[in-house]
This record gives structure tokens, sequence and C-alpha cells, in this order.
């Protein structure tokens, strides 16, 4: 296996996981009463206009970001949103409509375009390795897998996320990508939350959200 699964994916017993889903979806915090910010993010949709503007960054997608801990500064929303917006719809575009990471036959190098606009928003204030990701991830949710300093830690893909955790998803006539998606239908979440994301919390909650928060 090219990643480490988090620990409730280590045996064949989905209720490990399925709990971590339910806590992180579905049960408020105790100290606030309202449920995770990050539970908000996949069917995040404020102007209606998320699927028509599948190939720019909207100002709906700066806020997206902020659910999962992270914000882009007004310098770099300025550079994302006008300065350089038809440049990263290009790139965008160039990725093609979002589909299953899992689909892709091919290594993801860095003459993919998905790798070519990562780096090209890394030039830009305050976007670096995670902001990148989780703005892309927005884009093209079932394609680009979140990264952040937890979850390449749980992981093991500190050094390399993308093309490990593509290689992990077909591994084994696609074990992963199989397990991920029952896992969803079981947790009874909608087709919004892709077989990604269901990898990215499970990594995600295993470090940052012991059961007693």
């Amino acid at each position: 296996m090219p990643i480490r699964l988090p620990k409730v994916l280590a045996g064949r017993d989905d209720a490990p996981a399925l709990d971590v889903l339910e806590r992180y979806f579905r049960v408020p915090l105790r100290k606030t009463g309202r449920l995770r910010s990050g539970a908000l993010w996949d069917e995040w949709d404020s102007t209606g206009t998320r699927q028509r503007d599948a190939d720019v960054f909207t100002a709906d997608d700066l806020v997206a970001v902020t659910f999962l801990s992270v914000e882009v500064s007004p310098d770099g929303a300025d550079i994302v949103l006008r300065e350089r917006r038809d440049e990263f719809a290009e790139l965008l575009a160039a990725i093609g409509p979002d589909r299953d990471l899992a689909e892709e036959a091919d290594e993801m190098t860095p003459r993919s375009p998905a790798w070519q606009l990562e780096t090209a928003l890394w030039t830009v204030p305050s976007i670096g390795r995670t902001v990148a990701s989780k703005l892309i991830a927005r884009k093209r949710p079932r394609l680009y897998p979140i990264y952040d300093r937890v979850v390449g830690e749980v992981l093991d893909t500190k050094q390399a996320h993308l093309e490990p955790i593509r290689q992990a998803l077909r591994h084994n006539d696609g074990e992963l990508q199989a397990r991920l998606v029952g896992l969803r239908e079981q947790a009874g979440l909608p087709d919004a939350v892709p077989a990604l994301r269901v990898l990215d919390v499970l990594a995600w909650m295993q470090l940052k959200a012991p059961v007693s928060d």
C-alpha cells in the first residue's frame, strides 16, 4: 500500500470508521452546540452557482476554505479573484471535469494540469501547499485530495501526497476506493462527500478529535 491507512481502516470491521464519520458530520461539538465547520464544506454553495463556476475561483470558494481552518489573505484574494483570474481559470479548465482520482490510470506528475495549478497557486501570498490543495479540492473534490500536516502525518504522505493516494485508491483492483464509497453509503452521507473526503476525514480525526471532544 503506497500510503499508511488510518487506524479505523486497519481491520475489516467498518464500525469504527462509521463512528468517526458520524461524529464529524452529525454530532454537535460540546463547546459550541454546533456541527464542526468542516461538516459544511462538502455541500457549501451559498450563491447557487458552484456547478456553473467549476472552472473559475470565486469568493464563495474563499469562504468555503475557512470551514477547513485556513484562509486567503486580502492580497491573495485580490490576485486569485481578479489579477490572475483568467490564468487560474485556464488551468482549471485544463484539468477537465471532476472525476474519481481512482479512475486516473496515468501517473500524476509535475506535468499534470492539477499539479501545475497547485504550484501556480503557491506563488500567491498566503497560499501554500495546504491552502492550495483545499482550493483545488473545492473545485475538483473527487479528483484532488486535501493535504494538511495532520493528514500527511497519518497517511505518511508529507513528501508526496497526490500520486501515493492515487496509487492507493487503485491498489488491488480499487479495493480502498470501493471501501470508502461503501462507508459513505453506510453512513448515509450525500454524494457530495466523495471517497477522497471520507479518507481525509478519517485521517484528520485520528489525531485532532478524540472521542471526548
